[in-house]
C-alpha cells in the first residue's frame, strides 16, 4: 500500500463497490417488497370483500353447510380457498387437495383464530409450495366459529425476484468490474508521470542535472514537470556561475597574495639601505594588502546576505551626508586616473532616511569604484541627488564602456562578472542590491554599450518610513 497507484485504486474500488452494494441492495428490496407485497395485498382485498359479503349470511349457518356454500359461491379467481374450523383443523380446500382434519398451524391460522386477520408468506405445510395466506374469521357473538383460508402461489413471483436479483448481481459485478478498470487507468495515468518525475528527481539529487522532465500533459503534473525543469536549469546556471567565481576568487586571492608575498621576499633579501625599492615594495605590499582585504570583505558580506543575518542599525539620515563624504573620498582618485567627478546636491534642503550609514555608504562605495573602474581617461563620473515621490534617489551616471545587453539583467545576480576581465568578486553589485532592499529601497541600472551606465538608488524618506520599527532590520 506503500504505491500511490495502489492507494487510489484500492480506495476507488471500495467506493464504488460500497456504492454499488447499496443501490442493489435497495433495488432488491424495493423489487421484493413490490411483487410480495402486491401479492399479500391482493389476497387481503379479496378477503375482505369476502368477508364483508358472507360473513353474516354464514355466520350461523353448519359448518356443512358453510363448505358447501364457500365452494359454490367463494371460489372465483386464481386463489385457493380453505374452510378451517374453529379448531384449526382443515374442513376444505377448493382445489381439492386432500388433508381433511388436518390441522394447521401456521402464524395466520393462529392470529384467526385469535379474532384477527393473520398473514403469511411460506412453505404450505400441506402442498409443500411457497405460498402468501390470508386467513380472516368467521365470528358469531365475538366468537370465532371457522376461518377462511385465502392462499396464491408465490412460484412465479419467486422465478422472477430470483432472475431480477440474478440480474441486478450481473450488473452490479460488471459495474464494480468496469470501475476498477477505470480506476486502474486512471491510477496509471496519474502515477506513471509522478514515477518518471521521481527518477528524474532521483537522478538530478545524485549530481546529474541534464536531466529532464518529460512533459505529458499541461496538468498539475505537466505544470511541476516544467517546474522541475525550470529548477534544474537554474540550478545548472547557478552552478556554472558559482565554478567561475570560485575559479575567478581563487585567481582574485592568489594575485595580491603572491604580489605580497614576493615584495616581502625582495625586501627580506634585498638592500634595507636602498629607499626607493623599500618604498615601492610597501606601497605595493599596502595596495594589494587593501584589495585582499576588499575581497574578503565581500565574502563576508555576501555570506551574512546569503544566511539572511546581516544585521541593519538604521538611524534618521540626511542622504546628502554619506554622498558628499563619499564623493569627497573619490576626488583624488578621479583626478589620479583624469576622471571628471562631479556632483549636484538638489537645493530642496535635507533628504531624511531612516538608514544604515555605514551600509549605505558601502553601496555608494561599491558604485563609484565601479564607475571609476569602467570609464576611460577624459570620461565622466556625475552623482545627482533628488527628491521624487517620497523617495530619496541618487544617481551615479558614468560615461564608460557600458554593459552587454545580455548582461544587463544578470549584473546583480550573486557570482556574475559577465565579459567582464576586471579584477574583483563579482559579488558588489549583488550585495549593494541586498542592502538597498533591506532599506525598503530599490536598486535599478540602466546601460548602453559604449555610452556609459547609470545606476539608481530610491530610498523612502522618513515621512512613508515612519510607520517602520526603526531598530533593527535582518
Amino acid at each position: 500500500m506503500n504505491s500511490i497507484r495502489t492507494r487510489m485504486v484500492w480506495s476507488f474500488g471500495i467506493l464504488i463497490m460500497l456504492v454499488v452494494v447499496t443501490l442493489g441492495s435497495l433495488f432488491a428490496a424495493l423489487v421484493w417488497n413490490y411483487y410480495y407485497g402486491s401479492a399479500t395485498s391482493s389476497l387481503i382485498q379479496r378477503a375482505e370483500t369476502e368477508a364483508a359479503l358472507h360473513n353474516r349470511n354464514l355466520a350461523v349457518a353448519p359448518m356443512n353447510v358453510v363448505a358447501r356454500y364457500m365452494l359454490q359461491n367463494m371460489t372465483e379467481g386464481k386463489s385457493r380457498l380453505q374452510l378451517i374450523d374453529n379448531a384449526g383443523a382443515l374442513v376444505v380446500d377448493s382445489d381439492g387437495m386432500p388433508g381433511e382434519g388436518h390441522v394447521l398451524d401456521t402464524p395466520d391460522v393462529e392470529q384467526a383464530l385469535s379474532g384477527d386477520r393473520g398473514i403469511w408468506r411460506g412453505r404450505d405445510p400441506v402442498t409443500g409450495e411457497r405460498v402468501a395466506a390470508v386467513s380472516v374469521p368467521l365470528m358469531r357473538d365475538q366468537r370465532v366459529v371457522a376461518l377462511f383460508r385465502y392462499t396464491s402461489s408465490l412460484k412465479g413471483i419467486d422465478d422472477i425476484v430470483r432472475n431480477m436479483i440474478l440480474v441486478t448481481i450481473f450488473g452490479a459485478l460488471v459495474v464494480v468490474l468496469l470501475f476498477f478498470g477505470m480506476s486502474v487507468l486512471m491510477a496509471n495515468l496519474i502515477a506513471r508521470p509522478i514515477r518518471n518525475l521521481t527518477k528524474v528527481a532521483e537522478q538530478m539529487a545524485e549530481g546529474d542535472w541534464t536531466k529532464r522532465a518529460k512533459i505529458q500533459n499541461r496538468d498539475e503534473i505537466g505544470r511541476l514537470a516544467d517546474t522541475l525543469n525550470t529548477m534544474a536549469a537554474e540550478i545548472t546556471r547557478r552552478e556554472k556561475l558559482k565554478n567561475d567565481f570560485i575559479s575567478s576568487i581563487s585567481h582574485e586571492l592568489r594575485t595580491p597574495l603572491t604580489s605580497i608575498k614576493g615584495w616581502s621576499e625582495t625586501l627580506v633579501s634585498g638592500d634595507p639601505t636602498d629607499v626607493e625599492e623599500v618604498r615601492m615594495g610597501l606601497k605595493i605590499i599596502d595596495r594589494e594588502t587593501e584589495r585582499l582585504s576588499g575581497l574578503v570583505e565581500d565574502l563576508l558580506d555576501f555570506s551574512k546576505l546569503y544566511a539572511k543575518n546581516i544585521v541593519l542599525h538604521p538611524e534618521p539620515l540626511d542622504m546628502l551626508a554619506p554622498v558628499r563624504e563619499t564623493v569627497r573620498q573619490f576626488v583624488a582618485r578621479s583626478q589620479r586616473e583624469s576622471v571628471q567627478l562631479s556632483a549636484d546636491y538638489g537645493a530642496d534642503g535635507p533628504l531624511l532616511v531612516m538608514a544604515d550609514a555605514n551600509r549605505l555608504k558601502q553601496v555608494l562605495i561599491n558604485v563609484l569604484d565601479n564607475a571609476l573602474k569602467f570609464t576611460p581617461k577624459g570620461g565622466t563620473v556625475a552623482i545627482t541627488v533628488s527628491r521624487e515621490a517620497e523617495k530619496a534617489v541618487v544617481r551615479i551616471a558614468d560615461s564608460g564602456v557600458g554593459i552587454a545587453a545580455d548582461d544587463l539583467p544578470h549584473v546583480t545576480e550573486k557570482f556574475y562578472k559577465g565579459e567582464s576581465q576586471r579584477a574583483g568578486s563579482g559579488l558588489g553589485l549583488a550585495i549593494c542590491k541586498e542592502i538597498i532592499e533591506l532599506h525598503g529601497g530599490a536598486l535599478e541600472i540602466a546601460s548602453v554599450p559604449g555610452e556609459g551606465t547609470m545606476v539608481t538608488l530610491r530610498l523612502p524618506l522618513m515621512e512613508t518610513h515612519a510607520a517602520e520599527d526603526p531598530t533593527e532590520h535582518v
